[in-house]
């Protein structure tokens, strides 16, 4: 009886959440990404060089960095009903005025505020499925979120370079439609969060008292387990705990991976002389393997209970994809490159997201989740900006590429040197006992 219960409360819950918060995510990818197509005419019109675009366009993620444990404690708080509608809206608002840039300044501070806006989304989604299922299903859970990502690009990118081919009409550029056309899921599904969103499993009227009881009770339990085990509450802690601090080392690499395939890949692919039009397709096409290798790798990581090998493999398949990249010549050869990153990128993600709800709890979650997000996200600055300075003072992404397939292959050592040093630590208060 308690198997098929907890089989038809997890169905519930899956079909409940899952659908919701991966639509949510693929319009945040598309409104944070869809700048990599604008400035394939964007740059030009008005005026900003790779330089000056990779430093506007990681901008972001500084606004990200700032604002983001403020805000995961805001919807720790407030509940996520509230502080996910509060986001949406606002990133909203302020994808769509990208429409209106006009310079390097307002494209900065548009950039930064978008990031400051969209602060504490992904975030709150992690420790917000912490809520709601049990961590022995957590990594296929998160993967299934997380597979918004590559599925943004894989459906985003055709509907972006459709969207640059409107160039002219009502005297706008095809970009600006592009910013206006893309904010607007935004704001309509932030109205739709605060009617759809249930922030507790009390609180699900769409579940009966007994899917209730058992889910909270299975939760409540889970919890107090980790509290036994020294799973830490406190706030100071979730933002200082080394293991915090070295994921955050680890998802650094992954960040500055994923946002230069973003806001990059399009010029590349353009660069070898492909349309508008066809850029969008053929960038459609890494995206698509990334959902493969997400799900099948994060499967197979809850199935063995294993995490360490499986990021750090697929960390070190993205960074030998880069530098792959680096010095293919022909398109087959770099779709083939782009692959390889989009899959390692996204497998590493998954089982890596399961890692820090398994020492803290409470608001220490809520500030560790936030804090290795943030800490980590500032590779989708460096990235990004790093390829656009050696572009600009090299004529080529060669470096660039090798520099970010470089941090990957980092990620993947730091990785391993987290699991050596947690497995020492066990093996000395074993034999202290």
């Amino acid at each position: 009886m308690s198997n098929a219960l907890e089989k038809r409360v997890m169905r519930k819950i899956s079909w409940r959440i899952i659908p919701f918060i991966m639509l949510l995510y693929f319009i945040a990818f598309l409104d944070r990404v869809n700048v990599g197509f604008a400035a394939i005419h964007m740059n030009e019109d008005i005026g900003l060089s790779p330089a000056i675009f990779g430093f506007g366009a990681g901008l972001f993620f500084i606004g990200y960095f700032l604002f983001e444990v403020p805000s995961n404690l805001a919807l720790e708080r407030f509940g996520a009903r509230l502080w996910i509608a509060r986001v949406m809206v606002t990133w909203g608002l302020i994808s769509g005025a990208m429409a209106f840039v006009q310079g390097p300044t307002s494209f900065y501070v548009l950039r930064f505020l978008l990031g400051a806006a969209e602060a504490g989304f992904f975030p709150g989604i992690i420790l917000y499925l912490s809520y709601w299922f049990p961590s022995r299903s957590r990594a296929q859970v998160t993967a299934l979120f997380m597979a918004a990502a590559p599925i943004s690009v894989a459906l985003g990118s055709p509907i972006s370079g459709i969207l640059l081919e409107m160039d002219g009409l009502m005297g706008w550029h095809g970009w600006q439609w592009m910013f206006m056309i893309e904010a607007v899921p935004a704001l309509v599904l932030g109205v739709v969060v605060l009617f759809y969103m249930t922030d507790r499993p009390e609180n699900a009227k769409w579940l009966n008292a007994e899917e209730r009881d058992w889910l909270s009770n299975t939760m409540n339990a889970e919890r107090a387990a980790k509290d036994r085990a020294g799973a830490s509450h406190s706030i100071l802690k979730g933002m200082t705990d080394p293991r915090v601090l070295a994921l955050s080392l680890v998802y650094f690499g992954t960040s500055a991976g994923l946002y230069t395939l973003g806001i990059w890949a399009p010029q590349m692919l353009h660069g070898m002389g492909l349309t508008s039009f066809q850029t969008g397709f053929v960038n459609a096409i890494p995206p698509i393997f990334a959902v493969i290798a997400m799900y099948t790798w994060s499967r197979h990581s809850d199935r063995t209970n294993e995490r360490t090998w499986h990021v750090a493999l697929a960390c070190t398949a993205a960074g030998i994809g880069l530098f792959f990249a680096g010095f293919a010549v022909s398109l087959v050869a770099v779709v083939i490159a782009l692959v390889a990153v989009n899959a390692g990128v996204s497998a590493a993600k998954p089982p890596l997201w399961s890692m820090p709800t398994m020492f803290l709890s409470g608001s220490a979650a809520a500030t560790g989740i936030a804090t290795i997000n943030s800490l980590g996200n500032l590779g989708g600055f460096v990235g990004p900006y790093a390829i656009g300075l050696i572009k600009q003072s090299t004529g080529s992404f060669e470096w660039g590429l090798y520099f970010v397939g470089a941090l990957l292959i980092l990620s993947a050592i730091v990785t391993l040197i987290i699991a050596g040093t947690a497995r020492r630590a066990r093996t000395t208060a074993t034999a202290n006992l």
